[in-house]
């Protein structure tokens, strides 16, 4: 169990490092029109590869959630323990913290780094209303992130069902998780991690962190949702027709 943990706190240090460090670091790099900054598109990208690269590194030791929601849509599918929640999650806040803070020591070796808590998406935090980077209301966030968290835990349950091609699992999961980036950055600069959520909110003030119950609601009952649904639909004793 403490190597599970393990990889899961070094697995969410790696997401929220490389996803939210390229939002912090590289997205505006030389500002914006500036060739060299990544963008939207980099940061979608950005995210996608943490998850990728950190199934790969950590997939056989612990299944490589790095994120509660995860955790928690995998319980209600009936793939994960409910003995494991609990400390799945808190190693997981924990190693996403731990990069948060990194980042923010590394962000402020530069003369002009600042986080301005009134604006959106400061310090790559998640955030909806006045926050939300294209002004999105709280309904529409709200809806968002359930309805993307729930389509995410149906493509990892899907691409690690058992009649799933083997080793291409962590391909699909990675890139999913960059397409919801790329339709959710505008609307709520895209959680669907509450661990992801809550470790910048914990370092960019007042504003984000009195969004953030927004984000681990929307993505706890998203993942509950999808997580039944391919319970429901995938179950590994379910009968299949046709050519896979």
């Amino acid at each position: 169990m403490i190597k599970k943990l393990a990889a899961e706190f070094l697995g969410t240090f790696w997401l929220v490092l490389g996803g939210c460090g390229s939002a912090v670091l590289a997205a505006h790099f030389g500002g914006d029109g500036n060739s060299l900054g990544i963008g939207f598109h980099g940061v979608a990208l950005a995210f996608g590869l943490t998850v990728l690269t950190g199934a790969y590194a950590f997939g056989h030791i612990s299944g490589a959630h790095f994120n509660p929601a995860v955790s928690v849509g995998l319980w209600a599918g009936g793939r994960f323990p409910i003995s494991e929640l609990v400390p799945y999650i808190v190693a997981q806040v924990a190693g996403g913290i731990l990069a948060a803070w990194i980042l923010l020591l590394i962000a402020s070796g530069s003369a002009g780094f600042a986080i301005d808590p009134t604006a959106a998406g400061a310090f790559a935090t998640n955030g909806f209303d006045a926050l939300s980077p294209g002004g999105y209301s709280m309904a529409a966030a709200l809806l968002c992130e359930v309805v993307l968290t729930a389509m995410f835990v149906v493509v990892i349950m899907g691409a690690t069902h058992g009649r799933a091609p083997a080793g291409f699992a962590p391909i699909a999961i990675g890139l999913a998780l960059t397409l919801i980036h790329l339709i959710s950055i505008p609307v709520t600069n895209t959680s669907v991690n509450p661990a992801r959520s809550t470790a910048v909110a914990l370092f960019a003030g007042s504003g984000a962190l009195g969004q953030l119950w927004l984000f681990w609601v929307a993505p706890i009952v998203g993942a509950i949702i999808g997580g039944g649904l391919y319970g429901w639909l995938g179950r590994e004793d379910a009968p299949v027709t046709g050519t896979p």
